[in-house]
């Protein structure tokens, strides 16, 4: 009897706990008490190996926290995560682990800063098993974000979440020597299985978004502000399946668009539709005297057909001259222009200079011209709080 006597009283402290902290399952004594992995609570820290859930509200993302061992990550609309400044702090879905954040337009998932400063913060990064063709065609490689793990894989439909309507501001923070960042959204090796839709990366410090290999596709995707370039793949990325692109590039801003294959040739054309890139006056690059300055750089045998691109405003800056597609190197253009992996048609390139001619960093054997498509519109995109900051229409520039 006293044994009961000790169960209950044990039963009515978690009770009064799990109003406090978080929800949690118990049972009178005869049997094992569980926790469930589904807290109220408003920190989101350390690492993360069971499943967990966060409900509309506000939260605390305080370090780097890494979901592996099979969890899985689930964010409702509606969910704000205030990240911690004081620390590195970043959100990291490992190989094992996966991310259910599906927001809507009018409440979408937001990650941000209390001190709105781009390159507070490390951004969120997926890894996957998808295959990968790093430098030397190697099927493995190590991250570059400080988290030293290893991408690759061969899987080519692995499925890592679902992002949806999910907006990440102020990331891009150094590391390592202090002239490397993290990007805002990055994806190691991840396959074409994961999901990634109507996703906004805002005013961090470097890439918008970066695919390091990988299959996965995305779609309704939003760049606006990002300090490096908008775009960015290397590893033979081979993406299939990606609409609706659109960058908006104000302030400080290199490339719109920078693409390599790390010089595999032999590498599988990532296909992308309906891509707006718009360079707004008096936005200059990085470095002074930088040739970053125009839409799309193409080097190390990096690949893409693009279909109705629409380009504005990238103009010359000192010595320095804008294209609608720059060539880096004469081995991307024997290998991929010549042979069709290198398509960027139509496009419309407008208040911008050097029109109907693409550049060159080398003497072409024969340049590529073009003459503006007046049927490529600017991409359109569901209007909403998912793509407005502080008041800020962030699709203004789609109007």
């Amino acid at each position: 009897m006293k044994r009961r006597v000790l169960s209950l009283l044990s039963l009515t402290a978690v009770l009064t706990l799990a109003l406090n902290s978080c929800t949690i399952e118990v049972n009178d004594g005869l049997g094992e008490e569980t926790v469930k992995p589904n807290p109220d609570t408003t920190v989101l820290s350390g690492n993360i190996t069971k499943d967990i859930t966060f409900k509309k509200g506000n939260y605390t993302l305080d370090g780097i926290v890494k979901v592996t061992n099979n969890a899985t990550i689930t964010i409702e609309a509606g969910a704000t995560f205030n990240v911690s400044t004081s620390k590195t702090s970043g959100l990291v879905i490992l190989q094992d682990g996966n991310i259910n954040a599906v927001g809507t337009a009018a409440e979408p998932i937001v990650f941000t800063t209390s001190t709105k400063t781009p390159g507070d913060w490390g951004g969120i990064t997926l890894y996957g098993s998808a295959p990968i063709k790093a430098i030397n065609g190697n099927t493995s490689a190590l991250s570059e974000d400080g988290n030293n793990v290893y991408y690759g894989g061969n899987d080519a439909n692995d499925n890592s979440g679902t992002m949806k309507f999910v907006r990440v501001e102020y990331a891009g923070k150094k590391i390592g020597d202090g002239t490397s960042e993290t990007n805002s959204m990055t994806f190691y090796a991840v396959g074409a299985g994961t999901t990634l839709e109507n996703l906004v990366t805002y005013k961090g410090t470097d890439d918008g978004y970066e695919f390091f290999g990988g299959t996965v596709s995305a779609k309704n995707i939003v760049s606006y502000g990002n300090y490096d370039d908008s775009f960015d793949w290397q590893d033979a990325w081979s993406g299939q399946n990606n609409t609706n692109w659109y960058a908006f590039q104000t302030g400080t801003g290199n490339f719109g668009m920078e693409i390599e294959a790390s010089s595999n040739a032999d590498n599988t054309a990532p296909k992308i539709s309906n891509i707006t890139l718009i360079r707004n006056a008096n936005t200059n690059p990085e470095a002074v005297n930088s040739p970053e300055i125009s839409a799309i750089q193409f080097k190390k045998q990096g690949t893409g057909i693009f279909s109705n691109v629409y380009i504005s405003g990238y103009k010359n800056i000192g010595t320095q001259k804008a294209y609608s597609v720059l060539i880096q190197d004469a081995a991307t253009e024997t290998s991929q222009v010549n042979n069709g992996k290198i398509v960027v048609a139509p496009l419309n390139y407008l208040n911008s200079d050097n029109a109907g001619v693409w550049g060159y960093a080398f003497t072409p054997n024969g340049g590529k011209t073009f003459t503006n498509a007046a049927t490529v519109t600017k991409v359109s995109l569901t209007p909403g709080a998912w793509a407005t900051v502080d008041g800020v229409n962030l699709l203004a520039g789609l109007q």
